[in-house]
């Protein structure tokens, strides 16, 4: 391939720029330590809103903020167990998203 055929090529295997905005959009959720470490805690095990703000040394209040934007990105879910609320990881992709970064991190 010549250098314009590389680029052509390159350029048709992108995705759209709505996905890529989309996409950069779900990776700034994981841009706040305080959002990853309550999603590190709720790979462990699924929690109610006043263990995870022990857990992680926060007010309930700030810690229920930070699960908003969580559930708003569909990296949390909550199910409501008679007056309080439960948390926990969405799906498998985001325990993989962890993962996957913890390992990049701790490649050498």
């Amino acid at each position: 391939m010549d250098e314009k055929q590389v680029i052509e090529y390159v350029r048709n295997k992108l995705p759209d720029d709505v996905t890529i905005t989309a996409v950069a959009e779900f990776f700034k959720v994981f841009g706040d330590a305080t959002r990853a470490k309550i999603m590190s805690c709720l790979a462990v095990r699924d929690l109610f809103v006043n263990e995870i703000a022990e857990i992680v040394g926060m007010s309930v209040s700030a810690v229920s903020h930070q699960l908003r934007v969580l559930r708003s990105a569909k990296l949390v879910k909550a199910s409501k167990l008679g007056k309080e609320v439960k948390y926990c990881l969405d799906d498998n992709h985001v325990m993989q998203i962890i993962e996957s970064g913890i390992t990049h991190i701790n490649e050498e």
